[in-house]
Parts: structure tokens; sequence; C-alpha cells
């Protein structure tokens, strides 16, 4: 008997609100494929009848993985195609996607992936803050000391920083955030993504602790938050202007520029715009 040709893993991602997010790519794939692996099969029930799409789903999510990636991988070998989706967004971010992936490289299995949109790129691009240079860190540990160490090693990240939190906790990651990284640390929450009430606001973790002490959360969050500069003992003139160099090439204009500055320095702010008045508009 000949030998049976594998079949092919499909990591389709899917709307992170909008359901105009939905790439033409991505309804063919999961027209196409035997089997749909999904985080919530209710919740894709309703992205597939949308769609109109009628591929038989199995749930795949961090309780049931262990049990169930043996079961894919054994249909993936029978040369059955599957796609995996998660309740929002690209499989294996902040999901046990990664596992079933590694499980199908090891097992020779082809694993495709059909992009679409992720909460973390979309909050980054309209943040407006640096984007050449950025760390994607998910949900920090909910407590004790792993969330201590997370906290301490992002203290010295000179990358822009990229948080997934829930309404419920960010009335605790904030002050957190304060009390390692500084109460001046420039922020963005970025809040309900591609959805009617999409929210951006930017600021100060200081002032992000206010705003959300008179208001309730709503939404799932994505942060954004300013990567840590030099010391001040160790920035000299020439390097102030390298650093504002680097922002205003970000798009930001002087005074903003030299507003973020001083906010992650000791540094007076009409210092370093004096500073950032010398810088040519080349």
């Amino acid at each position: 008997m000949p030998e049976q040709t594998p079949g092919i893993l499909y990591l389709v991602g899917t709307p992170i609100g909008n359901l105009e997010d939905m790439t033409f790519r991505a309804v063919r794939i999961l027209q196409a494929v035997d089997l749909i692996a999904a985080e919530d099969t209710r919740h894709t029930g309703k992205l597939l009848h949308h769609f109109q799409i009628t591929t038989p789903q199995i749930s795949y999510h961090e309780h049931n993985q262990k049990a169930r990636i043996p079961e894919l991988i054994e249909l993936l070998s029978q040369g059955k195609t599957i796609a995996l989706v998660t309740d929002a967004g690209m499989p294996g971010i902040s999901d046990p996607g990664s596992e079933l992936v590694k499980a199908c490289i090891e097992a020779n299995i082809c694993v495709v992936p059909i992009p679409g949109v992720t909460a973390a790129i979309t909050a980054l691009t309209a943040a407006g803050l640096p984007t050449d240079r950025f760390v994607f860190e998910g949900f920090l540990p909910a407590k004790g000391q792993p969330r201590k160490q997370r906290l301490e090693a992002l203290k010295i990240e000179s990358r822009s920083i990229i948080l997934y939190e829930s309404p419920h906790r960010i009335r605790q990651t904030l002050p957190d955030l304060a009390t390692v990284l500084g109460e001046n640390r420039q922020i963005v929450l970025a809040r309900e993504l591609t959805k009617l009430h999409e929210e951006f606001w930017r600021g100060s973790i200081k002032d992000a602790i206010a705003h959300y002490t008179t208001r309730e959360p709503q939404g799932e969050f994505t942060l954004v938050l300013a990567g840590t500069l030099l010391e001040t003992p160790q920035m000299n003139d020439a390097a102030i202007k390298n650093e504002l160099q680097h922002l205003l090439s970000q798009g930001l204009s002087r005074s903003e520029a030299s507003r973020q500055l001083a906010a992650l320095t000791s540094l007076s702010r009409r210092h370093i715009y004096q500073l950032a008045l010398e810088i040519g508009d080349g």
C-alpha cells in the first residue's frame, strides 16, 4: 500500500471584533478543510454561521490540549486538513495553539499560516510610540514572584512594550506598572479594538490610574508602553539629541518628543525642547 500523505494544519486568523476584517482567503480555507479546531465552538459557530460555513468543529483549548493534540495529529497523519482558530486574532498568540504547531512540526506535518488581524500590532500602529523595535509580553503572570520578576525585567526594556489585560484586572496592573516602571512612563491603553466603541487613551501611567479610578474599565485592553531610555547621568546633549531624532523620525512633533523624553528622565523639558530646536527638519 502506498504511504499516506499527511494533511495540512492551517492557522487561520479571525476578526478581533469587526467581522469585516475577515479575509477572503480565511473564508475559503474554513470552507475547504475537513475540520475546524476552535477555542470555543459556540463562539466560532457564530462566525461560521455569518459566513455560511458548514465545516464541522472540534474543541481545542488550554484545558483539553494534552488529550486533543494526539487526536488531531492522528487525523492529520491520515491526510485530513484542519484549520485552527482562536476566539479572536491569530492562533498561537496568547493561547495553546503553539503546542499543536510544535507537535505538527515534530510529526513532519505541514503548517500553513493564513494571516489575520492581531490586537498587539493593531494597537501598536496607532499608539504613537516607537514602532521600529518592540516586544510583546502578552498577559503578565497573575500574582506572586513570577509577576514581580516579569515586571522587573521590563524595567530595563528599551523597546516599546505590548501587554494584554482584562477589564477586571486593569486597576491592579496599572499601579504595579507605576511602582516598577515609574508613574511618569508613557502608556497607551487601547480597548475594544475594531469595535464600535474602540478607544485609545494616551498619557502617563499616573494619569491612567486616575482615569480609571473614576471610570469602570470595559472591554479587553491592549497596553503599549514606552521603553526606558538611558539614565540621566549618562545623557549628555549629544545623547539627548540622538533620542530626540529617534522620536522625531516616528512622526512626533518637537513638543511631544520633548515631553515624552522629559517624562522618562529627570531632565528639564525646556532644555530638551531647546535641543530639539537645534535639530534640523531634515
